[in-house]
């Protein structure tokens, strides 16, 4: 994640503890959001994308666990609990609900930064490359499960034709990568080009950015001008 910042969504009501938390793993190219309650992480949750989520167990207006849940289905993000509760039962009730990992408080701040480290590494590690075989790609507001057909975006299932689907994935196979017209025309129409329409990768490219657009109209698909395209322009 050097080049893109690095998400972290804090969900802890004390307000002290919280800004503890974000000092303590303050560094470049990481941002934090935090929230004191369950209301206020779920409207962060749902307005910003994140990349990893700490969250408190036990909130004013509810349990973590309910987020959790919300979280689950549609992303796979790291996702570290804390709790005051030193309770087998709950840290068993919060994997089989899909966290990560489980700390229990006081800790040391030092030793939290050690877990998210990890926790960002296996990511990192586990992060699905194409290349290898793998079939899912899941980052921020984006769910995508190639092998499945299913691709969510904020969420909501977007529903996308055989050429959208092998446009998504040759760009986010190439994320970074300027893809040239020529090579995407190639990608999607393979064999004799003769009889396809200058056209139609813009309209292709067009129809794919509507269906992925999330708050604000905004969308990874960017234009590279007299190349091509590319998912995630590095900066």
């Amino acid at each position: 994640m050097t080049e893109n910042t690095y998400k972290i969504l804090i969900v802890e009501d004390d307000a002290g503890l919280n800004q503890g938390i974000a000092l303590a793993l303050a560094e470049k190219g990481v941002e934090f959001s935090s929230a004191l309650t369950l209301d206020q992480a779920r409207t962060l949750w749902k307005a910003q994308s994140a990349d990893m989520v700490l969250l408190d167990e036990n909130l004013p207006d509810g349990s973590g666990y309910e987020l959790l849940k919300e979280i689950r289905r549609t992303s796979q993000i790291p996702v570290l609990m804390l709790t005051a509760n030193d309770l087998e039962i709950d840290e068993v009730t919060g994997f089989s609900l899909g966290a990560d990992d489980y700390i229990t408080k006081p800790f040391s701040l030092m030793v939290l930064r050690a877990r998210v480290e990890r926790m960002r590494m296996r990511m990192e590690e586990g992060r699905e490359r194409f290349g290898d075989r793998k079939t899912r790609y899941v980052k921020g507001p984006y769910a995508f499960y190639f092998d499945e057909m299913k691709y969510f975006a904020d969420g909501e299932e977007v529903t996308l034709s055989k050429t959208e689907q092998k446009l998504l994935r040759s760009f986010v196979e190439h994320s970074g990568q300027t893809l040239t017209r020529e090579h995407l025309v190639d990608v999607l129409w393979t064999g004799d080009l003769r009889y396809v329409d200058e056209n139609a990768l813009s309209v292709a490219v067009n129809r794919l950015r509507k269906k992925l657009e999330v708050k604000e109209g905004k969308c990874p698909i960017q234009t590279v001008y007299g190349l091509g395209y590319v998912w995630e322009k590095k900066v």
